[in-house]
């Protein structure tokens, strides 16, 4: 199922990945394709459970905010994404898929396009936007996790007292 995002201009338009498109798959790719998860990935647990040791404090998947963040820190406007490498688009013009480029590569430069319009309308709603691919939180997870605190400790250091 699509979603359409008011106010978002020239939409990239997505085929359907069917037999009438002309796209085929096999059972196997199939069966791989239905195990990739959208919440609660890897890569998003092993940054949850750091912060979280971290004392820093979160809400998951927020369906009220645009794009629904992986993580948000409400205290500081701060909404987290873990990106797929894949999904995503990372080094795209590097890593082109090659095979049904006619679905995949629409597919993916419109999740671009969405992210893009996604940070835009959360920078808006005075949100500040953290992005992280999969393989840095595999690879590099404390300098992920090092960036959220400085941003935390930088937001800590500008907010005035409420009463003196």
């Amino acid at each position: 199922m699509t979603k359409c995002y008011p106010l978002e201009k020239n939409v990239i338009k997505v085929p359907r990945f069917e037999e009438s498109a002309g796209f085929y798959t096999t059972k196997q790719r199939s069966k791989t394709m239905a195990k990739i998860k959208g919440k609660n990935s890897v890569p998003e647990l092993l940054l949850r459970k750091a912060l979280w040791a971290k004392n820093i404090r979160f809400r998951i998947h927020r369906n009220d905010l645009l794009g629904r963040p992986d993580l948000v820190i409400e205290k500081y406007k701060l909404a987290i994404f873990i990106d797929g490498d894949f999904w995503h688009g990372y080094q795209w013009n590097d890593r082109k898929p090659k095979t049904n480029q006619k679905f995949w590569l629409p597919k993916i430069e419109r999740n671009m396009q969405r992210d893009r319009f996604v940070k835009q309308s959360l920078e808006g709603m005075g949100y500040t936007v953290m992005r992280f691919w999969e393989h840095e939180v595999k690879h590099h997870l404390m300098v992920c996790v090092n960036q959220v605190m400085l941003y935390i400790e930088a937001a800590r250091s500008l907010k005035v007292p409420d009463k003196i």
